[in-house]
């Protein structure tokens, strides 16, 4: 069980198996496929 303090929960990391992506790295991917569908939907109106 967590330890309490104050009110607040204090979780600990734990270590599970899959695909570890960082944060920049899916909100740069994101942008980009914004940006392709919109060259897409401009472009092949």
């Amino acid at each position: 069980m967590p330890a309490a303090s104050a009110g607040l929960l204090r979780f600990f990391e734990e270590e599970t198996p899959g695909v570890k992506v960082r944060p920049e790295v899916v909100i740069m991917m994101s942008i980009g496929l914004v940006a392709v569908s919109l060259f897409m939907y401009l472009t092949f109106k």
